[in-house]
């Protein structure tokens, strides 16, 4: 039986999904092999592919988004409903074929102020220029689009990036877009750290401190792992290093369900411990490797995973927890705070297209 390590159910003996048969009938050597002879792989087995590829082939081949559903390539049409945009109805090769970043945050506003900062930044368009929400259609999300750029928002918590991830990705497997980044960027309260840091995270941890994201599927406890990509790790923390503008360290993110009991805060409308028994906890969450707290980078992290995109968490943090709850800096700081993930992560994608 072939085990899919992205995809364990807890509560059987060693239970997991198995792969169809269309996804195992070739290998990643035989389906390079395949294409080479012209024939591309049908749509199922280029789907469900989710072995690694070896470094030669890497190289040499573009590495197209990859989905673990091949029941969309039995659908005559992919209604991404959560956009407003289909495959009958959008042209999505035409529309995303050029994406190579995604970043994603929790704010339209946000999301859009960080287009207008990257198209100014890389020189696209005209200075000044306005740049239209794709998903106008819906207000559930909002989408906005600067040549190989993409800035999507994703709302707060696990349930709202996840529905959003599911349909981008499809988005970019239709668009058949290849090589891409995608980033999360967005606010968090540090644990330790100086108001205004910014953390790239290793791994998303669960509230318990475990790297893994674990969600009920058809009444089974389905847990996956939440590792991000080391390497992209470090290049953003050497492009902070470039920037010398503020303090970036690369450390685990906790990854709470909710912003107040959650995450030990003493002013949400329940409480049911003390300042001691918060202080201890955040401490061992410290002692863990954790830097920061959030609300999405574990299930970002485990879809990005099992989907094969090179992704990264890039997180300021707007307070220390160990010295409190609540958010108390000016706005005109926490704007500015807001700013620093952006300014490295536009950085980063400036150097990566210089050197492309």
């Amino acid at each position: 039986m072939h085990v899919d390590r992205n995809y364990v159910a807890r509560g059987s003996p060693r239970a997991a999904t198995r792969v169809s048969a269309s996804a195992r009938s070739l290998s990643p050597a035989a389906r390079a092999a395949k294409e080479a002879r012209g024939a591309g792989p049908a749509p199922a087995e280029r789907m469900a592919s989710a072995g690694t590829q070896t470094e030669e082939l890497k190289h040499d081949k573009p590495s197209f988004v990859q989905l673990r559903n091949p029941n969309i390539a039995t659908l005559k049409e992919d209604v991404l409903y959560h956009f407003g945009l289909s495959t009958s109805t959008h042209d999505l090769p035409a529309m995303f074929g050029d994406v190579k970043f995604v970043c994603v945050g929790g704010s339209p506003s946000r999301m859009k102020a960080f287009i207008e900062y990257i198209a100014s930044e890389l020189g696209l368009g005209r200075a000044g220029e306005d740049h239209p929400n794709i998903c106008a259609g819906t207000d559930r999300y909002a989408m906005f689009k600067a040549g190989p750029v993409l800035s999507v928002s994703h709302g707060m918590g696990v349930p709202s990036i996840a529905i959003m991830l599911h349909e981008l990705f499809k988005l970019l497997y239709h668009a058949r877009c290849s090589d891409v980044t995608i980033i999360r960027i967005g606010t968090s309260g540090g644990i330790g750290l100086e108001p205004g840091s910014v953390v790239i995270t290793r791994q998303s941890v669960d509230a318990c401190f475990k790297p893994e994201f674990e969600q009920v599927v058809l009444g089974r406890r389905v847990v996956r792992p939440t590792d991000l990509d080391e390497r992209l790790a470090q290049e953003l923390k050497a492009c902070s290093a470039d920037l010398r503008e503020f303090t970036t360290v690369v450390g685990n993110t906790m990854c709470t369900l909710d912003f107040y009991e959650g995450q030990g805060r003493l002013d949400g409308a329940l409480c049911s411990y003390t300042e001691q028994e918060k202080q201890l906890y955040l401490r061992a969450a410290h002692a863990a490797g954790v830097q920061n707290i959030e609300m999405e980078s574990s299930v970002f992290a485990a879809m990005c995973s099992a989907c094969g995109l090179r992704a990264a968490v890039v997180c300021v943090t707007l307070l220390d927890r160990l010295e409190g709850d609540q958010i108390c800096s000016p706005h005109e700081v926490l704007a500015e705070y807001q700013q620093r993930p952006q300014r490295l992560v536009g950085h980063f994608i400036r150097k990566c297209l210089a050197g492309s």
